[in-house]
Protein backbone atom coordinates (compact mmCIF):
# COMPACT_ATOMS: atom_id res chain seq x y z
CA UNK A 1 0.00 0.00 0.00
CA UNK A 2 2.85 2.40 0.80
CA UNK A 3 3.84 2.86 -2.86
CA UNK A 4 0.48 2.38 -4.52
CA UNK A 5 -1.03 5.84 -4.14
CA UNK A 6 0.08 9.44 -4.29
CA UNK A 7 0.16 11.22 -0.97
CA UNK A 8 -2.79 13.40 -1.98
CA UNK A 9 -5.08 10.36 -2.35
CA UNK A 10 -7.78 9.92 0.30
CA UNK A 11 -10.37 7.22 0.91
CA UNK A 12 -13.20 6.64 3.37
CA UNK A 13 -12.42 2.95 3.81
CA UNK A 14 -9.43 0.65 4.20
CA UNK A 15 -9.05 -3.06 3.53
CA UNK A 16 -6.86 -4.97 6.00
CA UNK A 17 -6.58 -8.57 7.17
CA UNK A 18 -8.40 -9.94 10.19
CA UNK A 19 -5.04 -10.67 11.83
CA UNK A 20 -4.09 -7.00 11.61
CA UNK A 21 -7.56 -6.02 12.81
CA UNK A 22 -7.04 -8.22 15.86
CA UNK A 23 -3.73 -6.49 16.57
CA UNK A 24 -5.48 -3.12 16.38
CA UNK A 25 -8.08 -4.45 18.85
CA UNK A 26 -11.07 -3.18 16.90
CA UNK A 27 -13.99 -3.43 19.31
CA UNK A 28 -16.36 -4.50 16.56
CA UNK A 29 -13.92 -6.46 14.41
CA UNK A 30 -14.98 -9.45 12.43
CA UNK A 31 -14.25 -12.76 14.14
CA UNK A 32 -10.54 -13.40 13.49
CA UNK A 33 -10.68 -17.20 13.50
CA UNK A 34 -9.54 -16.94 9.88
CA UNK A 35 -6.66 -14.50 10.42
CA UNK A 36 -6.10 -13.69 6.76
CA UNK A 37 -9.71 -13.00 5.89
CA UNK A 38 -10.31 -9.46 4.61
CA UNK A 39 -11.78 -6.81 6.90
CA UNK A 40 -13.16 -3.49 5.67
CA UNK A 41 -12.84 -0.59 8.11
CA UNK A 42 -14.02 3.02 8.16
CA UNK A 43 -12.63 5.78 10.34
CA UNK A 44 -14.12 8.95 11.70
CA UNK A 45 -12.17 10.88 9.05
CA UNK A 46 -11.08 9.89 5.53
CA UNK A 47 -7.74 8.10 5.31
CA UNK A 48 -4.85 9.76 3.55
CA UNK A 49 -1.51 8.00 3.13
CA UNK A 50 0.18 9.39 6.30
CA UNK A 51 -2.86 8.36 8.36
CA UNK A 52 -3.14 4.95 6.70
CA UNK A 53 0.48 3.86 7.06
CA UNK A 54 0.40 3.36 10.86
CA UNK A 55 -2.69 1.19 10.42
CA UNK A 56 -0.92 -0.97 7.86
CA UNK A 57 2.59 -1.13 9.32
CA UNK A 58 3.10 -2.59 12.83
CA UNK A 59 6.60 -1.09 12.93
CA UNK A 60 4.81 2.21 13.60
CA UNK A 61 2.64 0.88 16.44
CA UNK A 62 4.84 2.32 19.17
CA UNK A 63 5.30 5.70 17.53
CA UNK A 64 1.60 5.99 16.62
CA UNK A 65 -0.26 4.10 19.38
CA UNK A 66 -3.52 6.06 19.15
CA UNK A 67 -5.58 4.88 16.20
CA UNK A 68 -9.27 5.03 15.48
CA UNK A 69 -11.99 4.83 16.33
CA UNK A 70 -12.76 2.46 13.48
CA UNK A 71 -15.74 0.33 12.66
CA UNK A 72 -15.85 -2.81 10.54
CA UNK A 73 -18.29 -2.73 7.66
CA UNK A 74 -20.08 -5.46 5.73
CA UNK A 75 -18.06 -6.73 2.79
CA UNK A 76 -20.14 -7.87 -0.18
CA UNK A 77 -17.13 -8.31 -2.50
CA UNK A 78 -15.18 -10.80 -0.39
CA UNK A 79 -13.67 -12.79 -3.28
CA UNK A 80 -12.14 -9.64 -4.75
CA UNK A 81 -10.93 -8.58 -1.30
CA UNK A 82 -9.25 -11.95 -0.71
CA UNK A 83 -7.60 -11.68 -4.12
CA UNK A 84 -6.32 -8.20 -3.22
CA UNK A 85 -4.70 -9.47 -0.01
CA UNK A 86 -3.15 -12.37 -1.89
CA UNK A 87 -1.86 -10.01 -4.57
CA UNK A 88 -0.20 -7.94 -1.86
CA UNK A 89 1.53 -11.07 -0.53
CA UNK A 90 2.76 -12.01 -4.01
CA UNK A 91 4.06 -8.48 -4.50
CA UNK A 92 5.83 -8.52 -1.11
CA UNK A 93 3.98 -5.47 0.25
CA UNK A 94 1.88 -4.95 3.34
CA UNK A 95 -1.67 -6.34 2.95
CA UNK A 96 -3.59 -3.08 3.26
CA UNK A 97 -5.42 -1.01 0.67
CA UNK A 98 -7.21 2.30 0.45
CA UNK A 99 -10.57 1.42 -1.09
CA UNK A 100 -11.71 3.48 -4.07
CA UNK A 101 -9.40 6.41 -3.27
CA UNK A 102 -9.82 9.85 -4.73
CA UNK A 103 -7.01 11.32 -6.86
CA UNK A 104 -5.11 8.03 -7.00
CA UNK A 105 -4.74 7.93 -10.75
CA UNK A 106 -6.18 5.59 -13.32
CA UNK A 107 -7.26 2.18 -11.99
CA UNK A 108 -6.01 -1.09 -13.48
CA UNK A 109 -8.73 -3.75 -13.32
CA UNK A 110 -7.69 -7.14 -11.93
CA UNK A 111 -10.20 -9.94 -11.42
CA UNK A 112 -9.94 -12.50 -8.63
CA UNK A 113 -9.53 -15.18 -11.29
CA UNK A 114 -6.46 -13.39 -12.64
CA UNK A 115 -4.63 -13.96 -9.36
CA UNK A 116 -5.65 -17.63 -9.30
CA UNK A 117 -4.50 -18.11 -12.90
CA UNK A 118 -1.17 -16.41 -12.15
CA UNK A 119 -0.50 -18.96 -9.40
CA UNK A 120 -1.43 -22.02 -11.47
CA UNK A 121 1.60 -24.36 -11.22
CA UNK A 122 0.78 -25.81 -14.65
CA UNK A 123 2.20 -22.59 -16.15
CA UNK A 124 5.68 -23.58 -14.98
CA UNK A 125 8.01 -25.09 -17.59
CA UNK A 126 11.68 -25.98 -17.92
CA UNK A 127 13.48 -22.94 -19.33
CA UNK A 128 17.02 -24.33 -19.55
CA UNK A 129 19.39 -26.89 -18.07
CA UNK A 130 23.16 -27.37 -17.97
CA UNK A 131 25.97 -29.23 -16.25
CA UNK A 132 27.04 -27.45 -13.04
CA UNK A 133 30.02 -28.73 -11.04
CA UNK A 134 29.55 -27.80 -7.39
CA UNK A 135 31.56 -28.09 -4.21
CA UNK A 136 29.19 -30.80 -3.01
CA UNK A 137 29.21 -32.78 -6.24
CA UNK A 138 31.18 -32.14 -9.43
CA UNK A 139 28.79 -34.20 -11.55
CA UNK A 140 25.66 -32.14 -10.99
CA UNK A 141 23.08 -30.68 -13.33
CA UNK A 142 21.08 -27.49 -12.86
CA UNK A 143 17.57 -27.15 -14.26
CA UNK A 144 15.84 -23.75 -14.33
CA UNK A 145 12.06 -23.38 -14.35
CA UNK A 146 10.03 -20.32 -15.26
CA UNK A 147 6.41 -19.37 -15.84
CA UNK A 148 5.21 -16.70 -18.30
CA UNK A 149 4.99 -13.19 -16.82
CA UNK A 150 6.79 -14.30 -13.63
CA UNK A 151 10.33 -13.08 -12.96
CA UNK A 152 10.95 -15.71 -10.27
CA UNK A 153 13.08 -18.57 -11.59
CA UNK A 154 12.91 -21.76 -9.53
CA UNK A 155 15.87 -24.12 -9.71
CA UNK A 156 16.53 -27.84 -9.34
CA UNK A 157 19.98 -29.27 -8.74
CA UNK A 158 20.29 -32.93 -9.72
CA UNK A 159 23.11 -34.89 -8.08
CA UNK A 160 23.86 -38.37 -9.37
CA UNK A 161 22.15 -40.36 -12.10
CA UNK A 162 18.46 -41.27 -11.92
CA UNK A 163 17.93 -44.84 -10.75
CA UNK A 164 14.56 -46.38 -11.52
CA UNK A 165 14.86 -48.78 -8.60
CA UNK A 166 15.64 -46.22 -5.91
CA UNK A 167 13.54 -43.06 -5.36
CA UNK A 168 15.65 -39.90 -5.23
CA UNK A 169 16.47 -38.08 -2.04
CA UNK A 170 14.61 -34.76 -2.40
CA UNK A 171 14.80 -31.52 -0.46
CA UNK A 172 12.41 -28.58 -0.92
CA UNK A 173 14.45 -25.56 0.09
CA UNK A 174 12.87 -22.12 0.05
CA UNK A 175 15.11 -19.19 -0.76
CA UNK A 176 16.64 -17.48 2.28
CA UNK A 177 19.03 -14.68 1.35
CA UNK A 178 20.06 -14.03 4.94
CA UNK A 179 20.67 -17.67 5.82
CA UNK A 180 21.87 -19.14 2.53
CA UNK A 181 24.24 -16.32 1.49
CA UNK A 182 24.93 -14.14 4.52
CA UNK A 183 25.29 -16.86 7.15
CA UNK A 184 22.49 -15.62 9.39
CA UNK A 185 22.22 -17.40 12.74
CA UNK A 186 18.56 -16.42 13.21
CA UNK A 187 17.38 -19.47 11.23
CA UNK A 188 18.67 -22.89 10.23
CA UNK A 189 18.33 -22.40 6.46
CA UNK A 190 22.00 -22.19 5.50
CA UNK A 191 23.07 -25.30 7.44
CA UNK A 192 20.02 -27.19 6.12
CA UNK A 193 20.96 -26.32 2.54
CA UNK A 194 24.58 -27.40 3.00
CA UNK A 195 23.61 -30.61 4.82
CA UNK A 196 21.06 -31.53 2.14
CA UNK A 197 23.64 -31.16 -0.65
CA UNK A 198 26.16 -33.22 1.33
CA UNK A 199 23.58 -35.96 1.96
CA UNK A 200 22.69 -36.09 -1.74
CA UNK A 201 26.34 -36.31 -2.73
CA UNK A 202 26.81 -39.19 -0.30
CA UNK A 203 23.68 -40.85 -1.68
CA UNK A 204 25.08 -40.64 -5.20
CA UNK A 205 28.69 -41.58 -4.50
CA UNK A 206 28.29 -44.28 -1.88
CA UNK A 207 24.88 -45.81 -2.57
CA UNK A 208 24.53 -45.37 -6.29
CA UNK A 209 21.40 -43.29 -5.83
CA UNK A 210 20.61 -39.71 -6.70
CA UNK A 211 19.23 -36.54 -5.20
CA UNK A 212 17.19 -33.52 -6.25
CA UNK A 213 17.39 -30.19 -4.46
CA UNK A 214 14.57 -27.80 -5.36
CA UNK A 215 15.49 -24.18 -4.68
CA UNK A 216 12.16 -22.36 -4.50
CA UNK A 217 12.04 -18.57 -4.90
CA UNK A 218 9.74 -18.09 -1.92
CA UNK A 219 11.68 -15.85 0.45
CA UNK A 220 10.37 -15.58 4.00
CA UNK A 221 8.02 -18.56 3.64
CA UNK A 222 6.32 -16.73 0.81
CA UNK A 223 6.02 -13.18 2.20
CA UNK A 224 9.09 -11.70 0.48
CA UNK A 225 12.37 -10.23 1.69
CA UNK A 226 11.09 -6.79 2.74
CA UNK A 227 8.23 -8.22 4.80
CA UNK A 228 10.62 -10.79 6.29
CA UNK A 229 12.79 -7.92 7.51
CA UNK A 230 9.67 -6.26 8.95
CA UNK A 231 8.97 -9.52 10.79
CA UNK A 232 12.57 -9.62 12.04
CA UNK A 233 12.14 -6.13 13.44
CA UNK A 234 9.06 -7.30 15.34
CA UNK A 235 10.97 -10.34 16.56
CA UNK A 236 13.54 -7.96 18.01
CA UNK A 237 10.66 -6.49 20.02
CA UNK A 238 9.88 -9.93 21.51
CA UNK A 239 7.36 -11.49 19.13
CA UNK A 240 7.93 -15.00 17.80
CA UNK A 241 7.83 -15.83 14.09
CA UNK A 242 4.12 -16.62 13.96
CA UNK A 243 3.00 -13.58 15.96
CA UNK A 244 5.29 -11.25 14.00
CA UNK A 245 3.74 -12.35 10.71
CA UNK A 246 0.24 -12.04 12.13
CA UNK A 247 0.92 -8.50 13.31
CA UNK A 248 1.90 -7.71 9.75
CA UNK A 249 -1.40 -9.19 8.61
CA UNK A 250 0.45 -11.93 6.72
CA UNK A 251 0.32 -15.73 6.94
CA UNK A 252 3.13 -17.48 8.79
CA UNK A 253 3.18 -20.11 6.01
CA UNK A 254 2.54 -18.96 2.45
CA UNK A 255 4.84 -21.19 0.42
CA UNK A 256 3.52 -22.72 -2.78
CA UNK A 257 4.31 -26.43 -2.55
CA UNK A 258 2.28 -27.34 -5.68
CA UNK A 259 5.03 -25.50 -7.59
CA UNK A 260 7.53 -27.99 -6.18
CA UNK A 261 5.27 -30.87 -7.21
CA UNK A 262 5.12 -29.46 -10.74
CA UNK A 263 8.93 -29.22 -10.89
CA UNK A 264 9.30 -32.84 -9.82
CA UNK A 265 6.71 -33.91 -12.37
CA UNK A 266 8.59 -32.11 -15.15
CA UNK A 267 11.76 -33.93 -14.01
CA UNK A 268 9.98 -37.28 -14.25
CA UNK A 269 9.95 -37.87 -10.49
CA UNK A 270 6.82 -39.51 -9.11
CA UNK A 271 8.23 -41.29 -6.05
CA UNK A 272 10.70 -39.78 -3.60
CA UNK A 273 12.27 -39.78 -0.18
CA UNK A 274 11.68 -36.31 1.24
CA UNK A 275 14.18 -34.61 3.54
CA UNK A 276 11.99 -32.57 5.87
CA UNK A 277 10.79 -32.05 9.42
CA UNK A 278 7.55 -30.49 8.16
CA UNK A 279 4.59 -32.89 7.70
CA UNK A 280 2.82 -30.24 5.59
CA UNK A 281 5.38 -30.73 2.83
CA UNK A 282 4.68 -34.47 2.74
CA UNK A 283 0.92 -33.86 2.65
CA UNK A 284 1.20 -31.21 -0.09
CA UNK A 285 3.25 -33.43 -2.40
CA UNK A 286 0.99 -36.43 -1.82
CA UNK A 287 -2.09 -34.31 -2.52
CA UNK A 288 -0.46 -33.35 -5.82
CA UNK A 289 -0.21 -37.02 -6.76
CA UNK A 290 3.38 -37.82 -5.81
CA UNK A 291 4.38 -40.77 -3.64
CA UNK A 292 6.55 -39.98 -0.62
CA UNK A 293 8.04 -43.35 0.27
CA UNK A 294 9.99 -42.02 3.26
CA UNK A 295 10.26 -38.86 5.33
CA UNK A 296 13.95 -38.36 6.09
CA UNK A 297 14.48 -36.17 9.21
CA UNK A 298 16.59 -33.08 8.58
CA UNK A 299 17.20 -31.48 11.98
CA UNK A 300 20.46 -29.69 12.74
CA UNK A 301 21.97 -28.39 16.00
CA UNK A 302 20.57 -25.10 17.28
CA UNK A 303 22.56 -22.03 18.22
CA UNK A 304 21.83 -19.32 20.81
CA UNK A 305 20.28 -17.08 18.14
CA UNK A 306 17.79 -19.55 16.63
CA UNK A 307 16.67 -21.51 19.70
CA UNK A 308 13.34 -19.68 19.91
CA UNK A 309 12.85 -19.87 16.15
CA UNK A 310 13.21 -23.65 16.18
CA UNK A 311 10.97 -23.99 19.22
CA UNK A 312 8.29 -21.96 17.44
CA UNK A 313 8.54 -24.20 14.38
CA UNK A 314 8.07 -27.22 16.65
CA UNK A 315 5.41 -25.92 19.03
CA UNK A 316 3.34 -23.68 16.77
CA UNK A 317 3.97 -24.87 13.21
CA UNK A 318 4.00 -28.61 13.80
CA UNK A 319 7.56 -29.39 12.70
CA UNK A 320 8.89 -32.70 13.99
CA UNK A 321 11.85 -31.41 15.99
CA UNK A 322 13.29 -32.63 19.28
Amino acid sequence: METAFARKATANRMLISAARAATLKLANQREAAVPHAPVLIRGAEPFDLPAALPIADPALDLSAPLKGPFRAEALDWEDAAKAALELARIAGILPAFLVDPNDAGEATPIAAGDVTAYQDPARLAIASRARLPTAAAEEAEIVVFRAPDDLREHVALLIGAPDGDRPPLVRLHSECLTGDLLGSLKCDCGPQLDAALAAMAEEAHERGGWGVLLYLRQEGRGIGLVNKMRAYRLQDQGFDTVDANNRLGLPDEARDFPVAARMLDLLGVDGLRLMTNNPRKVEALEQAGLTVTERVPHALPENPHNTRYLATKRDRSGHLLP
